[in-house]
Formats: structure tokens, sequence, C-alpha cells
């Protein structure tokens, strides 16, 4: 299968980062995961394209205001399990597009589809507050 092309919105399996795992020295994801594209840049003079990931998980947040969950249809448009699922807003990872980290699902794609516009538009604004506030991190992959 061919590698997608990134944009704002689009849900990729990635191999994330965890900033408690970085803070450690770890410098590979655990575990790959769906990931949402909250930004894409267009190529750089370089032809690079800087990107920034939130995670998904099952995992229920301690604190409400770093994740939104995801609506079970939403989950079950992606092709997600029947779990509950968060994006976590406090945890980000960039790295130039594809990378190494990018991952194949089973099926040999590396793409879940899209989230909805709304929920985009939730992620996008509880990042900006989370950063604007810096509560947020962003862990450099590249």
């Amino acid at each position: 299968m061919t590698i997608p092309i990134p944009k704002p919105g689009l849900v990729i399996r990635y191999s994330f980062l965890w900033s408690t795992d970085h803070d450690r020295g770890a410098t590979e994801g655990i575990k790959d995961r769906p990931c949402a594209i909250v930004v894409a840049t267009p190529r750089d003079k370089n032809g690079h394209i800087h990107t920034i990931v939130a995670p998904i998980t099952h995992s229920a947040p301690d604190d409400m205001n770093t994740s939104i969950e995801i609506p079970a249809t939403v989950c079950k448009n992606l092709g997600l399990d029947a779990g509950r699922h968060w994006l976590r807003i406090d945890e980000l990872n960039r790295f130039l597009w594809p990378g190494y980290d990018l991952r194949a699902r089973a099926d040999g794609r590396y793409e879940y589809g899209m989230v909805p516009p709304g929920l985009f538009e939730q992620l996008r604004l509880g990042i900006v507050e989370l950063q604007r506030n810096r509560k947020g991190r962003v862990i450099a992959r590249d």
C-alpha cells in the first residue's frame, strides 16, 4: 500500500513516544497506535513535511482537561475496536513525514480515516489552550 498524503484530521498508525518514556531516555515508542494528525505543513524548501500527531488511547485520563473522548460512532467509522477511546491533547509528537515511526496496519494501509471536522476543531482548540498555558508536551522525533 502507498503512504497517504498527510493532512490534519487523518488518523494514522504510528509508534507514539509518550513524554514519560522520553524523560526516562527512550527514543522509540513502545506501542503502535492510532494517532490523529494535527499539523501537516506544506513541503519546505528541503521537501520536508513537518507533522504533529496526537495519540488515541484506551486509557481514561486522570485529568479530563487533557483528553477528548471519541464518540463510539466515530470509532466505528475509523475501524477502531468497540472500547472507549480518548484523543490526548496534552501529549504530541513532532516528526518529518513519513518518518521511521509510521506503521502499516495488518491490511497494509497506514491510515484509518478522517476525524470529523467538529471533533478535529475540539482537538485543535484544546491543544492551543494547553500549549498557551504551557500544560502540553511536544516530543520531537525528527
